[in-house]
C-alpha cells in the first residue's frame, strides 16, 4: 500500500503507512473508503449496526451539541475549517463514522495549549445535546463533531470533556501532545437513556511524551469509542484507563451497549503503554464490548507494553465481550502481555461480608465500588472519582434499569 500524502505528517516514520494492522482497515478522510458495515466486518461484529443507522449514511445535519468551558490563559479554542485539520497532520480516520464527522462539520473546534505552559486546574468542556421537541416527543438530531487538541512542547495539562442530554453524535477527536509535554485526557460520557455516540479518539504523542486518558462510560443506549494511539518520537508513554456500567433496558428487550476499542501502535522504539479497563454489566439485554490491540512494528525495539480488561457480571442476562490482541512484529522487547477476565458477581466476598453483619444491598455495594476502587483512584481530576462513584451507586440502586 502506497503512503497517503493526507495521512503523512511530522517526523512519524513511514512505516506506520506502509505496514497495517491485521485487525484494522487503513485509515482514510474520504467517506467512501469506509463502505456502510454490515455487522461482519472485524471492526464491526460486536455492534449492533441497526442501532447506529441514523448516522451511516453520512449525511449533512445541522445539529448541534452546546458548549461551556472557561479557558485559562496559556489556553486558547477557535474555530477553523476542517480541511486545515487535515493539514496539521492529525491520525485519519479508522471507520465510516470519524470519516463522517470530518467530511460533515462545518467547523472544527481548535484547542491549544501554549509551549511551556503549565495549566494548574484541569480545563472542563461540557457539551450538551439539546433536541428540539415536536409535537411534544423528543427527537435526537444527529450530530457531527470534530475537535483537535494541541498541547505545545513541555506544557502539562488535565482536560475534561463531559457528554450530557441526548443527541445522535459522531466525532473525531486528535490529540497532538508535542515533545515533551504532558496531558491528562478525561471523557465522560453521562448522556440521557436515548442518546448515541460513536467517536474515535486519535493521539499522536512526541519524543518523551506522555499521555494518560480516562474513560468513564455510564450513560447513553449506544457508545462506541475508538481510541488509538501512535508515537512521534521514542520516550513516548500512554497511560489509557477506564470504566463502564451497562444496564439493562426498562422494556426488559434492549439494554445499554456500551462499546470501547483500543489500538495502540508502537511505531517508535522505546515507548511505553499500560491499559487498564474495568466494566460491570446488570440486567437484561445489557452489553458491553472490549477490543484491546496492541501493534508492535519491526523498528519499535525496546517497548514495554501491557494491557487489562475485567468485567464484572452482576445477573443473568448480559453479555460481555472481551478481545485482547498483541502483534509482534519483533523480538527486542523489554514486555508485552494482556490479561481479560469476566466473571460473575463474587458470592464468597458476598457471604464474608454478610456473615459480619452487613446487610445483602449494602455488602452488594461495597463489592462492586472495590471493584472499580483501584480504577477511581487514578482519576486526575479532584472530587471527579467521588462524583462517578455515587454515579455508580445510583446505577446500582436503579437495580438494573438504565
Amino acid at each position: 500500500m502506497s503512503p497517503d500524502p493526507q495521512t503523512s505528517a511530522g517526523n512519524v516514520a513511514a512505516a506506520i503507512e506502509t505496514v497495517a494492522s491485521h485487525l484494522h482497515p487503513p485509515r482514510s478522510f474520504a467517506l467512501d473508503d469506509h463502505p456502510v458495515p454490515t455487522g461482519r466486518e472485524e471492526i464491526w461484529r460486536f455492534t449492533p449496526v441497526k442501532r447506529l443507522a441514523g448516522l451511516f449514511p453520512g449525511a449533512p445535519s445541522p445539529g448541534q451539541l452546546s458548549w461551556k468551558y472557561d479557558p485559562p490563559g496559556g489556553m486558547t479554542v477557535t474555530t477553523v475549517e476542517t480541511e486545515q485539520v487535515r493539514a496539521m497532520g492529525v491520525p485519519a480516520p479508522m471507520d465510516r463514522l470519524a470519516a463522517a464527522a470530518v467530511t460533515n462539520s462545518e467547523s472544527a473546534v481548535l484547542i491549544d495549549i501554549a509551549p511551556e505552559a503549565e495549566l494548574t486546574e484541569p480545563v472542563v468542556f461540557r457539551l450538551t445535546g439539546e433536541p428540539p421537541v415536536t409535537d411534544g416527543q423528543v427527537s435526537p438530531e444527529v450530530v457531527w463533531g470534530t475537535i483537535v487538541l494541541r498541547v505545545g512542547r513541555h506544557a502539562r495539562a488535565t482536560v475534561v470533556f463531559e457528554h450530557a442530554g441526548t443527541a445522535q453524535y459522531a466525532t473525531s477527536v486528535s490529540v497532538l501532545v508535542a515533545d515533551g509535554a504532558q496531558l491528562d485526557l478525561v471523557n465522560i460520557q453521562l448522556w440521557d437513556d436515548d442518546a448515541v455516540h460513536a467517536g474515535q479518539i486519535s493521539s499522536r504523542l512526541g519524543r518523551d511524551a506522555r499521555l494518560r486518558s480516562f474513560q468513564a462510560s455510564l450513560g447513553g443506549d449506544l457508545v462506541r469509542l475508538s481510541e488509538t494511539v501512535e508515537y512521534d518520537g521514542p520516550g513516548g508513554e500512554a497511560e489509557l484507563t477506564g470504566l463502564y456500567f451497562a444496564s439493562g433496558g426498562r422494556d426488559r428487550t434492549r439494554g445499554q451497549h456500551l462499546e470501547h476499542r483500543l489500538f495502540i501502535d508502537h511505531n517508535q522504539p522505546e515507548t511505553r503503554s499500560q491499559v487498564d479497563y474495568r466494566g460491570a454489566l446488570e440486567g437484561e439485554g445489557a452489553h458491553t464490548v472490549w477490543v484491546g490491540d496492541v501493534l508492535i512494528r519491526k523498528q519499535a525495539e525496546g517497548i514495554d507494553t501491557y494491557e487489562s480488561n475485567r468485567n464484572l457480571v452482576l445477573t443473568d442476562g448480559c453479555r460481555a465481550d472481551s478481545v485482547p490482541n498483541l502483534e509482534i512484529e519483533t523480538g527486542e522487547i523489554l514486555g508485552a502481555g494482556h490479561a481479560s477476565t469476566t466473571g460473575r458477581f463474587d458470592d464468597e466476598q458476598l457471604f464474608y461480608l454478610r456473615s459480619r453483619g452487613i446487610p445483602y444491598e449494602e455488602a452488594r455495594r461495597l463489592v462492586v465500588l472495590g471493584f472499580f476502587d483501584e480504577l477511581l483512584q487514578r482519576v486526575p481530576v479532584p472530587g471527579l472519582d467521588e462524583r462517578l462513584g455515587e454515579l455508580i451507586e445510583a446505577r446500582l440502586a436503579k437495580g438494573g434499569a438504565f
